[in-house]
């Protein structure tokens, strides 16, 4: 399946967009195993960080770019559809296609690659009158 922003972005609420992103990889698994100097060396390019940019100002600076979930830590650009070693190699279009990469959070993209959704935050419990007193019910 091809993800695009597009489609990303027509999905209402996150933990919709989490799924429609969702890798179900598992941890340890090779991404760019020994070749990942060259994974490290191209997201630290100047060519990189003006398309990450790009990407901020565009999402709002939101996980998932979804408003009201504003990152206030270290934001990730993740790929839609995974990049390899040789598209940056080649310098495949994907790797700075606007429409393969939406901004996230350590743990939501960590979330999307194991698949695990018990690593989203959850938003805030809504507060009642009373809520915490059980005899006032």
């Amino acid at each position: 399946m091809i993800r695009t922003y597009t489609e990303l972005i027509q999905i209402p609420t996150f933990e919709e967009r989490y799924r429609y992103l969702q890798l179900h990889g598992t941890i340890g698994e090779e991404t760019f195993g020994f070749k990942r100097w060259l994974n490290q060396e191209f997201y630290h390019s100047d060519e990189w960080l003006r398309f990450r940019d790009k990407i901020i100002i565009r999402d709002g600076g939101c996980d998932l770019a979804v408003e009201g979930f504003e990152i206030f830590s270290s934001i990730i650009i993740h790929h839609l559809n995974p990049i390899t070693y040789e598209d940056i190699l080649d310098r495949n279009p994907c790797v700075f296609d606007m429409n393969n990469v939406v901004c996230t959070k350590l743990s939501t993209h960590n979330a999307i690659h194991y698949g695990d959704e018990n690593l989203l935050t959850k938003p805030p419990v809504e507060r009642r009158r009373n809520d915490t007193c059980p005899w006032r019910h």
